[in-house]
């Protein structure tokens, strides 16, 4: 991938002081008060006031949270660039000695959606202020998304309300605390994983555990399950497309004598290839109906479509690391790997050309082990500049006709 000679482009929306203490303020508080999917409520009505006062008019979505704010007069002949944010928290507690700790039992920001978030707000105040100079050179779109965390994820409603009525390419970041604050991981192609729910019950005729040939023996059935619907699978599906069933959650039973007459067993259904994603339903609903059959069980399936793979665009990539090197030079970017995690980012994808970043959250020098969705995550928060400035340069330098 190519990249600009830092220097090269001279652009202007940096950050002032003010505004970069505001922005950590703000994360903070949003870090204190998380709110779960469809339930952002709070954070709903702190990023519409700060954008009405700067003179913007947010619109909060249909379900009462979320929102989106245009920047910039729309040009028919010009769809806009939109810059995504996701909103919500993770039901897990917060375990950090800060002082901005959350506040909710059971609740954090764990997975740096108060960062996305914050980014995007501080992108949006620049871009308005360059917008009154007339500096801007199109519309942009703010786009606050709830209920990442819910599968199928809250894009496919914002999907759905229109949010896209208008745009011609999608931008956002995901925290990543791999990389170093200031720099930015990239990936032409895809770079999360499809990302579905799996839930089985197994039911037949329980018994004493002395005569199980008179039974059905639910135990070794769902363990059966448990092992063999994977290697099934191993087998059936391309290596390739990277499909991985783990499971999360297994029971059955209550007493050591008796056989069950009832098993449960839930996971999740992981796929890197868009196309075995999309047939993974099938195949995986008959490897599970073989095993439960050999073993006498009557087998029922719930299979949660959750979300596709992000695939960003190669174009819209390439825009991100010109971008990037624009505002801090080439070294402020490094190559990232295709992650197994899911993202409903990629619903956008569906419909309009985008890219996802890994911001870098990592203090430089840092050489602790760390992981999204644990309750001790935190970020090095000059993360929050470089992303306003990635955001701000995407939207300078994307000058299509």
């Amino acid at each position: 991938m190519k990249s600009r000679e830092p220097g090269s482009v001279t652009l202007p929306g940096t950050l002032s002081a003010p505004l970069r203490a505001e922005l950590i303020a703000f994360r903070r508080d949003l870090h204190m008060h998380p709110e779960l999917g469809n339930q952002e409520f709070r954070t709903t009505a702190a990023l519409k006031a700060r954008l009405e006062v700067a003179g913007l008019a947010p619109k909060v979505l249909p379900g009462g949270t979320g929102l989106i704010c245009d920047i910039g007069t729309p040009d028919r002949g010009r769809p806009m660039l939109a810059i995504r944010a996701d909103i919500d928290a993770l039901p897990i507690p917060d375990v950090k000695t800060v002082d901005y700790r959350s506040t909710v039992a059971n609740r954090a920001h764990a997975c740096g959606h108060d960062v996305h978030t914050t980014t995007v707000l501080g992108a949006g105040l620049v871009l308005a202020e360059l917008d009154r100079q007339g500096l801007l050179p199109h519309a942009v779109r703010l786009l606050f998304q709830p209920a990442e965390e819910v599968l199928p994820g809250g894009a496919a409603d914002a999907v759905e309300a229109g949010v896209l009525d208008g745009v011609g390419r999608i931008i956002a970041v995901h925290c990543d605390p791999k990389v170093d604050a200031g720099k930015i991981g990239i990936r032409s192609g895809p770079i999360t994983s499809a990302c579905d729910r799996l839930e089985i019950t197994l039911d037949g005729p329980g018994g004493h555990t002395a005569r199980p040939h008179l039974t059905t023996d639910l135990v070794t059935a769902v363990a059966r399950v448990a092992t063999d619907v994977p290697a099934v699978l191993a087998r059936r599906v391309d290596a390739r497309s990277g499909l991985s069933v783990t499971w999360g959650r297994i029971e059955a039973g209550h007493a050591c004598n008796v056989i069950p007459q009832h098993a449960e067993l839930s996971g999740t259904v992981r796929c890197l290839d868009l196309p075995t994603w999309r047939d993974a339903p099938d195949v995986v609903h008959a490897a599970i109906d073989e095993i439960a059959t050999l073993h006498r069980a009557k087998s029922t399936v719930n299979y949660v479509r959750g979300v596709p793979p992000v695939v960003n665009d190669p174009v819209v990539t390439e825009l991100l690391a010109d971008a990037m090197t624009a505002r801090r030079g080439p070294y402020a970017i490094e190559d990232t790997e295709q992650s197994l995690g899911g993202e409903d980012f990629s619903w956008y994808l569906e419909h309009v050309p985008g890219a996802m970043a890994r911001l870098g959250v990592r203090t430089p020098g840092d050489t602790r082990v760390r992981d999204l969705h644990t309750g001790d995550f935190d970020v090095d928060e000059r993360c929050i500049e470089a992303a306003v400035e990635l955001f701000t340069a995407a939207a300078l330098l994307d000058r299509r006709g």
